[in-house]
């Protein structure tokens, strides 16, 4: 992939369109757009731009087309695989959303809202509830990641079990395509069976054919009741023996199952004032949570009672309150954090089929520590679609830049046991310039090509996040 840097010339017409206040050229005031907080990545570019309407994003994108000038297309800087972030040449330009706050259109009788790409996912949480309605998609990172980063990576999150990924939760789209035409698709249907379903192309796509500009999303009515343990386990299987066990005896979903071990359970011991609520340590853990109406407490301690009874269980805590619900989810939730805190970690964001999930998680542990003895994975995650965050923290004191330095020699363990099962080594996050080139790994010719001729059909001066997604 070449790009050339753009013209003094060509920058003065793109800074003109958004205005000089919004044009950043200043390296300092760059800085938190050309890092991502992995801190693996760090690029470089001439211009960051700041537009704050869908006609300031066509102007750019038709001056770019005209001057072959690479745009990389940016929104809440959260993405997990680089592909927000320039490469280190300095000369593609940096298009942030973060300006793009505005909320169209709230509507609760049709149970969607039409956004901007830029408003934050907590937004559009906090615009549903004044409307006694849910917007289901939960992130770690929902305070600054945003709705277009969301759908442009199609994000997952820990509601996927009962809603799906971002995917399914949108209904219509506006796109800015690489010429600076907008696609107005703002539709809010449900049903419109009207030929291609043009939207699915751009979700996911990670800015490589059109810029995200706005987007309409499905609401749904607020739970009026919701049930939350914390359960102790013997095994993997034992978790999805507990999620059938769940889904037979509840007439309400089981919105969340989310799975983690004993130590990602003990580093959050270890960095927060937390209590463990057993007695004895378990090889497992589950946070899992149903959501509808009715007593929902009693329905879940009955499933877990009699989940004992089978030896599924080993021990188990109900939420009795919100507050003791939301302490029960900073157990899940920190997870996130405290790998940090315990050194270098090598991530990887998989599936498998769930049937598979028990044996492909021996497999994968049996492999990681033959590769490098006294590693410590922390496989964790949603269990009920067969996504887990395989993640493996550094030896205890090994150099962590070194630990570091073996990424893509673990990303080779795990992705090899990972394709035994036929699973993805994508599940959420999606591939930007982290995965780029496993894609002839996992891609057939067939589907490489394809991809490619659509790459080509939409971005055919290839301005879009180039080198991102598709392999050289």
């Amino acid at each position: 992939m070449m790009t050339t840097k753009p013209s003094d010339r060509t920058l003065s017409r793109l800074a003109a369109v958004v205005g000089e206040k919004y044009a950043i050229t200043d390296a300092r005031e760059m800085t938190a757009y050309m890092t991502e907080w992995r801190e693996i990545w760090t690029g470089k570019s001439p211009m960051v731009l700041r537009p704050a309407l869908t006609g300031e994003v066509s102007k750019i994108l038709a001056i770019a087309h005209e001057t072959e000038t690479a745009i990389v297309p940016q929104s809440g800087n959260t993405g997990l695989v680089g592909g927000q972030i320039p490469f280190e040449r300095g000369d593609e330009v940096v298009l942030s959303l973060d300006r793009m706050t505005r909320i169209r259109k709230v509507d609760a009788v049709n149970n969607s809202i039409t956004v901007d790409a830029g408003v934050t996912l907590k937004t559009v949480q906090d615009e549903a509830e004044k409307v006694e309605r849910f917007f289901p998609l939960s992130l770690e990172s929902e305070g600054s990641c945003r709705i277009g980063g969301n759908l442009s990576t199609n994000a997952g999150g820990l509601g996927v079990l009962a809603y799906g990924n971002t995917r399914d939760l949108c209904l219509g789209l506006e796109v800015v395509l690489a010429d600076g035409r907008v696609w107005s698709g703002l539709k809010s249907l449900r049903k419109d069976n009207t030929g291609y379903d043009l939207k699915n192309l751009f979700i996911g796509a990670e800015g490589t054919l059109g810029v995200i500009t706005g987007a309409v999303m499905k609401l749904f009515p607020h739970p009026s009741s919701r049930a939350t343990a914390f359960v102790a386990l013997p095994s993997v299987k034992a978790a999805l023996d507990l999620l059938g066990l769940a889904r037979q005896r509840s007439s309400s979903p089981v919105t969340a199952i989310e799975l983690f071990p004993r130590n990602g359970f003990e580093f959050t011991l270890k960095h927060f004032p937390i209590r463990d609520p057993f007695a004895a340590a378990a090889p497992w853990y589950v946070l899992i949570e149903l959501s509808g109406s009715g007593d929902l407490d009693s329905v879940l301690t009955e499933i877990l009672g009699e989940a004992a009874e089978q030896g599924i269980v080993l021990d188990a805590t109900v939420a009795q309150s919100e507050a003791q619900r939301k302490d029960l989810w900073f157990i899940r939730q920190a997870i996130v954090e405290v790998q940090k805190r315990e050194g270098g970690s090598i991530k990887h964001d998989v599936s498998v089929p769930i049937s598979e999930l028990p044996i492909f998680v021996d497999a994968a542990l049996a492999a990681i520590h033959a590769f490098m003895p006294g590693a410590r994975p922390m496989p964790f995650g949603h269990i009920g679609d067969g996504n887990l965050h395989f993640n493996v923290s550094q030896p205890i004191g090994m150099d962590k830049q070194a630990f570091l330095g073996q990424w893509q020699a673990m990303n080779d363990v795990v992705f090899d046991v990972v394709l035994k099962h036929g699973g993805s080594i994508s599940a959420e996050h999606g591939i930007g310039r982290l995965k780029r080139d496993l894609m002839t790994k996992i891609k057939s010719p067939v589907e490489l090509q394809m991809m490619r001729d659509v790459k080509k059909l939409f971005d055919p001066k290839n301005i879009l996040n180039p080198g991102k997604v598709l392999p050289s």
